[in-house]
Order: C-alpha cells, then structure tokens, then sequence
C-alpha cells in the first residue's frame, strides 16, 4: 500500500514534466527523461506515461520513436492508437494514418471522436473519398455524429476537400448545430469549388440564424465578393468589419480587402 501511495505522485510528476518538455518541443530533455524510466520500466506498465511519450515524440516530429513506444506498450488503447494517428496526420503522413487506423480495428479497439476526426482529416487531405465514406458510415452507426459539432465539422470539411461539396452541405443540414465554424466550413468549401454564389447565401442564412461570424468567415466571403465582381456586397462587408472594431485588428483583412477590390476593377 505504501508503495502504492508513493508511486501516485511520481507518475503525476512525471506527467506534468513531460507535458511541459511536450509543449516546449525539448526533444533532448524528453530522450533523458525516456532513457531514466526505460530502466524502470514504467513506461511498459503504465499506459498514461507511454500515452504521453507518444505525444511527446509526435509533437516533436519523432514519428518514427512515437511507433515504437506505442508498439512496446503491453496493454494500448484507444488513446494511445489515437495519439499515434493524430501525430501523423498533423505532419502530413495521412498514408500512414491511414495504416495505423486499420491496425487499431484489426485489435477490436472501437474508434472514438478524436479518431474520426483525424481519420476524416487524413482522408480530407489525400483526397481519399471512398475511405472517407466508410468512415462516415462507422460514425453514423456509432451514433456519435449528432453528439457532436466538431465531429460534423470535420465531415463537411472532408467532404469540402474531396470536391462532393453536394454531400458536404447535405451533412451540414442533418447536424441538429451549427456553429460559426462549421458554417465558416462549408462557406471555405463553396469558394474553394467556385460556387461563390452559394457561399454569399450561406453567409445570409448564418446571420438569419443569429450566428456571430468571425474574421475568417469575412475573409472568405470577401474573396467570394471578389470572385464574381460583386463589389456592392463586397463594400458592405467592408463597412462590417469597420463596424466590428475588434476585426479590423486582423491582419487577414488588409489583403483580402485590396484583392476584393482589385478583382472588382
């Protein structure tokens, strides 16, 4: 028991140690702090601390150290696979996300919404829409879809960047809430895909809904302004953003107002 007491504190130290190490990217001080509990053995025992390391080493672009500590965890959850699969997606290697996604299900884990979400990702940015529709159809039959906006959030945007803007706004309008960044998400996917028009519409049925846009919502539909020469819309939210103060600070204005009046002649 008294060493049960003692081993609580260590384990939170050590947490909070790396978290800091973590935070800073001080790869050098987590490789010492590493090297000391391998001897230990905690790191095997203690699936919270080898969670962490994976952070640690992910969050430093250690990919490669991150694996190999999730593949010598005797017990790995959902947790830890999901630490693995978001560090490999914020860097770019969504193939490999990809890989460990089905890994984590070969062991009968069953995803939860961090996974989706960087799965849908991962799909998003390789362009990999057959995968994306599976995954959505796991997230609707895990019934997670409408407890969650960032969830459907992340399923617009995947949508958005697989070019079915159709199918993104068709999800957009089953989520029982919407949001200023989910709305922001499908307007970004409408301007992206040239569907300018559309993404003014969005912007009017936002403010209908009491929805408070932010500076990237403007931005965006200042960009649609300029895509199809619509200079009367474009000065109107030009004298929203005057009339919000606070906005003007955003620096993302000052081009995007001189590109909308340029595209406007």
């Amino acid at each position: 028991m008294a060493q049960q007491e003692l081993e609580k504190p260590n384990v939170s130290s050590i947490l909070a140690t790396l978290k800091v190490f973590t935070k800073q990217k001080d790869l050098q001080k987590g490789i010492l702090i590493h090297d000391e509990l391998l001897k230990t053995g905690l790191i095997e025992h203690n699936i919270y601390v080898g969670t962490q390391f994976i952070t640690f080493y992910a969050r430093c672009g250690e990919l490669a150290a991150a694996q190999q500590v999730l593949e010598e965890l005797p017990i790995r959850n959902v947790v830890t696979w999901s630490t693995l699969i978001a560090g490999y997606t914020q860097l770019g290697e969504c193939r490999e996300a990809l890989n460990y996604f089905e890994q984590m299900l070969s062991e009968g884990l069953c995803p939860d919404v961090i996974t989706f979400i960087f799965m849908l990702k991962a799909c998003g940015n390789m362009m990999a829409i057959g995968k994306g529709k599976k995954i959505h159809a796991s997230i609707v039959s895990s019934g997670l879809l409408e407890k969650d906006i960032v969830l459907g959030t992340a399923l617009v945007d995947m949508y958005s960047k697989c070019g079915q803007i159709g199918k993104a706004r068709e999800v957009f309008e089953k989520l029982t809430i919407r949001n200023a960044i989910v709305w922001t998400t499908l307007i970004a996917g409408y301007v992206e895909h040239e569907h300018s028009e559309k993404a003014l519409e969005c912007f009017e049925q936002m403010q209908r809904e009491h929805i408070h846009p932010d500076a990237f919502t403007f931005v965006l539909c200042l960009k649609a302004c300029g895509n199809i020469g619509c200079i009367r819309k474009g000065k109107t939210f030009h004298a929203k953003i005057v009339e919000g103060g606070s906005l003007m600070k955003d620096c993302l204005f000052d081009t995007a107002l001189m590109d909308m009046y340029a595209k406007c002649g």
